[in-house]
């Protein structure tokens, strides 16, 4: 799973996820993108669920760019625990995703097929996306 492998601060605040995507917004790396539509946290978990997906589509076809990285680390309490005794222990790891922010990248493969790919992917994650291509964009 992804996570980063130091951190200046141990926890983090929650944040406000509202507004859109102003950097990661435009393809960079390939020729077609997996572009969000909502505000959500996805999971280390499920990027790499959803890059497996992807990888696995392609058969050997193409290249594929994980463009976003949960750096954010996300705190939780044991059930059951009394109110009280400070802040949980981190839980996992995700990456804050704002409408307009490109998820993954995907070059040298039939554009069917990186469509297909894109659609079994967007099963695995917890958002609704569009599928943009460097054309478009």
């Amino acid at each position: 799973m992804l996570q980063p492998k130091r951190r200046k601060y141990i926890k983090e605040f929650r944040g406000r996820r509202r507004g859109a995507a102003t950097r990661g917004s435009v393809i960079s790396f390939g020729d077609f993108g997996m572009k969000a539509q909502e505000v959500a946290w996805v999971t280390s978990a499920q990027i790499e669920s959803a890059r497996r997906t992807i990888t696995h589509s392609l058969k050997k076809g193409g290249r594929v760019w994980v463009r976003i990285f949960p750096d954010k680390p996300i705190t939780s309490r044991p059930a059951g625990k009394r109110m009280g005794g400070g802040k949980g222990d981190i839980s996992t790891y995700v990456a804050v995703v704002r409408p307009g922010m490109i998820l993954f990248e995907v070059a040298g493969a039939d554009p069917v097929i990186i469509r297909e790919a894109f659609r079994k992917a967007s099963a695995k994650l917890p958002i609704d996306i569009k599928i943009v291509s460097r054309e478009e964009d």
